[in-house]
């Protein structure tokens, strides 16, 4: 079993990570091999034990947000099944463990996080890997986990991968042909990297939500509409959970939007143009910080 460095946390884990950094240190979560019967799905969904199954790769319980124990299915793919455990899997952990996950990305400008988020495909992480070949930090690309405090919400850095479609890379200038599926047969490419992965964890200043349209724009999202956003970009929320999970998840959405400013960025679909949506959002952050 070997430790690993993720979401803030050593994982330990008998199945091999190698999207993950390796590490050592006293685990904090578990990932383990064993039997999930159909009893214990039955009678086990609340906060601190959460069960279930996925169809063609297997099933899963993940108690009290220290320990996830995994039966897959016979000759499921790995690839497919590590994307599972470091994406839904992990974020039902992740808000076990109190912290509110949302469904983006973000990078590092001038020692703050700024994210990014919106549906699959609207961006997120292009424009993230963008801001990397830029010679920015990235914390996380997909699943962003927020600690949410009295003083500043914390970003957690995720692991040194971006997940990308080959179009994307190629405008940024990467050799498609050095990158492999995030999988076996999947749309997306595994971009990973050694530098430029911020390490530790960033007050949270600013999310801007992703949106299409006929020019580049940001402007700014009342309270009531982050609100909204907030909640369809949940990793978690549109989960079979317990009612009590769900309302803490609310709770900590509503508290995320008295601390942090919201900005709704529109953009056409240009890859060529992904340069100048870079300077567009650190000219906007400076303005925000400035003005503020």
């Amino acid at each position: 079993m070997k430790i690993y460095q993720g979401y803030n946390l050593y994982i330990a884990s008998e199945l091999e990570m190698p999207e993950l950094i390796e590490a050592e240190g006293k685990p904090d979560v578990t990932i383990r091999f064993g039997s999930v019967d159909d009893k214990t799905i039955k009678q086990s969904n609340n906060s601190d034990c959460v069960t279930g199954e996925m169809p063609d790769i297997g099933k899963f319980c993940l108690k009290q947000g220290y320990e996830i124990i995994v039966e897959p299915l016979p000759e499921v793919d790995e690839g497919i099944l590590r994307t599972v455990l470091l994406g839904p899997i992990l974020c039902i952990l992740l808000r076990q463990r109190g912290l509110l996950v949302l469904h983006a990305s973000a990078v590092n400008i001038k020692g703050k996080a700024i994210a990014f988020i919106g549906s699959s495909g609207w961006g997120k992480s292009t424009l993230a890997t963008a801001f990397h070949t830029g010679g920015y930090d990235v914390l996380c690309d997909d699943v962003m986990p927020v600690q949410i405090s009295t003083r500043q919400p914390l970003v957690f850095p995720a692991y040194p991968q971006f997940k990308v479609w080959k179009d994307a890379a190629t405008s940024l200038g990467h050799n498609i042909e050095n990158l492999s599926p995030i999988f076996k047969d999947a749309p997306k490419l595994s971009y990973r990297f050694s530098h430029g992965f911020q390490q530790t964890p960033l007050p949270l200043h600013q999310i801007y939500v992703l949106d299409k349209g006929d020019e580049h724009e940001i402007i700014p999202i009342n309270a009531q509409e982050a609100f909204v956003n907030l909640v369809r970009h949940s990793r978690t929320i549109d989960l079979p959970l317990h009612q009590d999970f769900v309302m803490k998840h609310l709770k900590l959405s509503t508290e995320l939007i008295k601390q942090v400013n919201f900005r709704r960025f529109i953009r056409k679909p240009a890859l060529e143009d992904l340069p100048e949506l870079v300077q567009m959002i650190v000219n906007d952050v400076v303005k925000v910080t400035v003005n503020k």
